[in-house]
């Protein structure tokens, strides 16, 4: 089954466009994981149970876990991912922007070493930075498009021959780059207008949307602006809000975050019609 077909398969099977991203962050763990050797593995593993039938995907940002040396419990839990919810597509968010040999590896980081489903690429070294990801025709390739940060607009809005240049990536990879139609598009729920003119652009390509719960952006105006004529075609990231959701009482951690998990799910829901 190809990372599109699973994503498919997932938003039907969950009826939810819900992506829960894995940012573990040590200093907000519960106290019973200071210390521990595999507090990571062990936090997101209890994020990952709590939520999976709550979600369309699991998206673990590699920084957290490479910044603490913790490769080896990103690897850990990607395999328990596809071993206990194998209907659940992983995406690396790594954002890999290499050309050549290099970007070869880093595919097979991707692909082979944590077995993610699809990875998030940065397009711009252009086509050569991203081709060798369609390599493997069952994985996907999640280009950056317009990003969920303020300083995008940095670079995102120059003008290329009339249009800005997020809206060149959106057309350059639904056009040209998308041969295998494995591609899919990062765009930020910061930018509900920005959101709907890649919608127009792409036609039913899934979209990567970060940018609600902690970064603040509406639920409301991101689906309506980013959803496909069935309803689905996007997956909503929240990472933050829901992992550390726990902030008092006798709920722990697991609880909080399905909670919060079962509020952005059935938010988003109420929008898809």
């Amino acid at each position: 089954m190809t990372f599109i077909e699973k994503l498919n398969a997932a938003w039907a099977e969950n009826q939810s466009l819900l992506c829960v991203g894995l940012d573990p962050d040590i200093s907000r763990f519960p106290a019973e994981l200071a210390g521990k050797p595999d507090a990571i593995f062990t936090f997101c593993k209890a994020m990952i149970d709590a939520t999976a039938d709550l979600t369309c995907s699991f998206k673990p940002q590699i920084a957290y876990f490479a910044a603490l040396r913790a490769e080896d419990q990103l690897e850990a839990l990607c395999r328990y991912i596809k071993t206990t919810y194998p209907a659940i597509p992983v995406i690396l968010d790594a954002k890999r922007g290499d050309i050549g040999a290099t970007a070869e590896q880093y595919a097979r980081e991707a692909f082979e070493r944590y077995a993610a489903d699809a990875v998030t690429v940065n397009p711009y070294m252009g086509f050569d930075s991203v081709a060798p990801y369609m390599e493997w025709k069952d994985k996907g390739a999640i280009v950056l498009c317009r990003t969920s940060n303020a300083g995008g607009s940095d670079l995102q809005f120059l003008d290329v021959g009339g249009v800005p240049l997020y809206q060149h990536v959106a057309k350059l990879v639904v056009e040209k780059w998308n041969t295998n139609g494995q591609c899919a598009l990062v765009v930020g729920a910061t930018f509900p207008d920005e959101l709907a003119q890649v919608r127009n652009i792409v036609g039913d390509m899934p979209l990567l949307v970060p940018g609600i719960g902690a970064q603040g952006g509406d639920i409301a105006a991101t689906v309506a602006a980013g959803k496909t004529a069935n309803g689905t075609g996007m997956m909503i990231n929240s990472s933050r809000a829901i992992l550390y959701a726990k902030t008092s009482g006798n709920e722990t951690f697991a609880e909080a975050a399905r909670r919060v998990a079962i509020e952005t799910r059935d938010a988003i829901n109420q929008h898809r019609a």
